[in-house]
């Protein structure tokens, strides 16, 4: 099925392809804005909040990472692919990249927030560095902006997975880089 541009789904199509149980509460980030998401999920409907805002769709899943969408009386097709935290979707000849957080994770201290030790910052997709935000040496906060990757038309900043040092940076504005490619070591 082709939609025109009007008809592309936007944010709310996204966020019904997180892993969803009853009541999962996220953070997505789509080009460089956060927006708080719950979801509620019962067989195929499913009820998301996103900001505040109420949204109900029908989520059919085809195949694997296949998916048919309704919302509000418009029909999508979505094929969706995860590399680790981002969630790529793509609907109608437009392609989204998400940036998904469980904030639950990060206040049980499961993810990277609390890391001990030296981290490694890598890429969530291939693309290009756009922007360097930090040099080695500077002291960054967690979740501070280290680069800017642009991927799928779409800028993504890579953030610090806690406070610390920059160690090392291995990526210079220009560069194309992989997904999982390492651009930076925070300790």
């Amino acid at each position: 099925m082709r939609h025109s541009a009007d008809d592309r789904p936007d944010e709310r199509a996204i966020a019904q392809f997180v892993p969803l149980g009853p009541c999962m509460k996220l953070e997505i980030e789509i080009g460089g804005r956060t927006q708080r998401v719950e979801l509620n999920r019962d067989g195929t409907r499913v009820e998301a909040f996103i900001d505040g805002r109420k949204v109900d769709a029908e989520a059919a899943d085809l195949s694997d990472g296949a998916y048919s969408i309704l919302i509000d009386g418009r029909s999508f097709d979505v094929r969706v692919q995860q590399h680790g935290m981002v969630i790529r979707a793509i609907s109608g000849g437009h392609e989204f990249a998400a940036i998904v957080r469980d904030p639950r994770k990060l206040r049980r201290g499961t993810d990277a927030f609390s890391a001990e030790g030296p981290q490694s910052v890598t890429a969530p997709m291939p693309g290009k560095v756009v922007r360097v935000l930090v040099k080695e040496g500077d002291h960054v906060d967690a979740d501070q902006g280290l680069l800017v990757v642009e991927a799928m038309k779409m800028q993504n900043e890579v953030r610090s997975p806690k406070s610390g040092t920059v160690q090392a940076l291995r990526a210079a504005e220009g560069q194309a880089v992989n997904s999982g490619e390492v651009l930076a070591v925070v300790a």
